[in-house]
């Protein structure tokens, strides 16, 4: 009997499959630039990050439909540059271990040491972290931030902040001793909306004003604060109640909030 010649699998066909019956293969790139997709930037110094800021993430992927969330560590937060904060790579890192086992949550790179002093820019600055983000995304893809209460209040002092509050749908969550009531007197004159209009921010819980767009995340309302962590942590207890398990391990063995420690070095500390 002629056998017939075995087919050679097309590039196509091999970029289609994920091998042994897992179904269609969805690549990154493909997950990022999927038009249908509504993407999400979080952005923060994370501290370390902590169980509230997973939960604002939840809430607002479950509300929103967020394919991707990706946290963005800052580097150096301008309105913040003089306060001691943990070296960029330690914070990454927790949270990388933070977002294990989270298929939607990814940590990102976009404002890594010298991102801004490659653009000749001491800082980083948001309005730039999302126009990049805005670059790697096809048109029609939704870009949403996420940020809390309390970061907010001083949006209107930020770097271009019309230009940026207009390039993104702001999801603004809850933090205590900082009311979304005043999400509106938050925003810069240009963007301020009536008092009909702040009202029915917090009636409906979105707005769209002067072509920004924001929405309330009340639902969140998770009492976790970088001191209380760095108390546990110096206490040697109930850390666990308030960073996730590994990022939990990660600080007690490398005592990185330790009464000793340098926030500013990614060295192993002196035993």
């Amino acid at each position: 009997m002629r056998r017939r010649p075995r087919r050679k699998p097309s590039r196509s066909s091999f970029t289609k499959r994920s091998g042994a019956g897992h179904g269609p293969r969805r690549t990154f790139s493909h997950l990022m630039n999927d038009p249908r997709q509504n993407v999400a930037l979080y952005g923060g110094s994370f501290d370390p990050v902590h169980l509230g800021h997973l939960a604002v993430a939840r809430a607002a992927t479950a509300r929103f439909e967020l394919g991707r969330v990706y946290f963005v560590p800052a580097d150096v937060q301008p309105l913040k540059a003089r306060q001691r904060v943990t070296n960029f790579y330690h914070r990454y890192a927790m949270l990388a271990l933070a977002l294990e086992g989270e298929e939607r949550f990814l940590p990102s790179l976009l404002e890594a040491p010298g991102t801004g002093r490659a653009a000749g820019q001491p800082a980083s600055y948001t309005v730039d972290t999302v126009r990049r983000m805005r670059a790697r995304l096809k048109s029609g893809t939704r870009l949403y931030f996420l940020i809390g209460m309390d970061a907010f209040e001083q949006i209107a002092k930020w770097r271009s902040p019309v230009e940026l509050l207009r390039s993104a749908e702001f999801v603004v969550a809850g933090r205590p001793g900082f009311p979304l009531k005043d999400v509106a007197r938050a925003l810069p004159d240009e963007l301020r909306p009536s008092e009909a209009g702040a009202r029915r921010l917090m009636e409906t819980g979105s707005l769209e004003s002067n072509g920004a767009r924001i929405h309330l995340l009340p639902e969140v309302d998770e009492e976790v604060s970088a001191t209380a962590i760095r108390e546990a942590a110096r206490r040697g207890v109930g850390l666990e109640e308030l960073v996730p398990r590994a990022v939990a391990e990660y600080i007690t063995k490398l005592r990185i909030y330790a009464e000793n420690a340098e926030p500013g070095t990614a060295e192993l500390p002196e035993l």
